[in-house]
């Protein structure tokens, strides 16, 4: 279980704990963490699940994968360390983590 800090955009802070093999945006749904809004549900095609995740922890969130990029791009909504909740799978090794959520998810 890894207990995750999803920042709102205003600062309010929401700490979940989230089971190993769950992805972050299943477990920020489950918890009702606002600006998550997941439309497609993790299939990553609409990518309203974005995260900006501090830069020491980026190797610790898994290798980003070439969809994950060009949805990332085709939204015009990517940036540096921002990455689809949905494909960031918890697990001990991110106990701690804190992400911040953008002010839109549009």
């Amino acid at each position: 279980m890894a207990t995750i800090t999803f920042i709102e955009h205003n600062g309010t802070p929401h700490t979940v704990d989230i089971p190993d093999g769950t992805s972050l945006m299943q477990g920020a749904s489950s918890h009702n963490v606002p600006g998550i809004e997941a439309d497609c549900g993790g299939a990553m095609t609409c990518a309203t699940c974005r995260v900006c995740v501090p830069a020491e922890w980026m190797d610790k969130t898994g290798a980003v994968s070439d969809h994950e990029i060009q949805m990332l791009a085709f939204s015009g909504q990517g940036g540096e360390n921002v990455r689809l909740s949905c494909q960031i799978v918890a697990s001990p090794a991110l106990d701690g983590l804190c992400v911040h959520i953008p002010e839109s998810q549009e």
